[in-house]
């Protein structure tokens, strides 16, 4: 069965430029991952559960944030493991300074025996579209590039 996950990708305007809403995974292994480490608030869902209600669901699991409104779907994504992301775009704004993680156990340190909780997300920021490109997964770089040509689009 191949996995999949859906997430929404947060925008808004400042000063005429695009700006994208990202988080970064927390857990030990990602602590001094930056280039490239980057994502989507996003998460798996199963075929019982609607997409986009999902990447709502998932939204607010990994920020603390509730969204809605008008939603644009963007083209689906394959990672490099094969997990297929659907992701929206969604014009909106939050503080990445409130944003509130749901958390994960895991053992650590590796074959300790000791169980410590993380948070998915340890952090978000606003990034302007040429800075989201080097921060993001390489995997989803594509979403930030075709909402990039559907708001040039919209200004036109």
């Amino acid at each position: 069965m191949q996995r999949k996950s859906a997430g929404i990708l947060l925008y808004r305007l400042r000063d005429g430029a695009l700006e994208v809403f990202l988080v970064h995974p927390g857990g030990p292994f990602w602590v001094r991952k930056d280039i490239g480490a980057w994502s989507i608030p996003k998460g798996e869902f199963n075929d019982n559960e609607e997409p986009l209600a999902a990447a709502q669901r998932e939204f607010e699991e990994e920020t603390g944030f509730r969204v809605s409104g008008t939603f644009i779907a963007l083209s689906p994504v394959k990672l490099k493991g094969g997990k297929i992301v659907m992701a929206w775009a969604l014009e909106g704004d939050c503080d990445p300074s409130r944003v509130s993680s749901n958390t994960f156990l895991m053992e650590w340190p590796p074959r300790s025996g000791k169980r410590q909780e993380f948070p998915e997300v340890d952090r978000a920021e606003w990034f302007d579209v040429d800075e989201a490109r080097k921060k993001i997964n390489s995997g989803q770089k594509t979403l930030v590039e075709e909402l990039s040509k559907i708001v040039a689009h919209e200004r036109d």
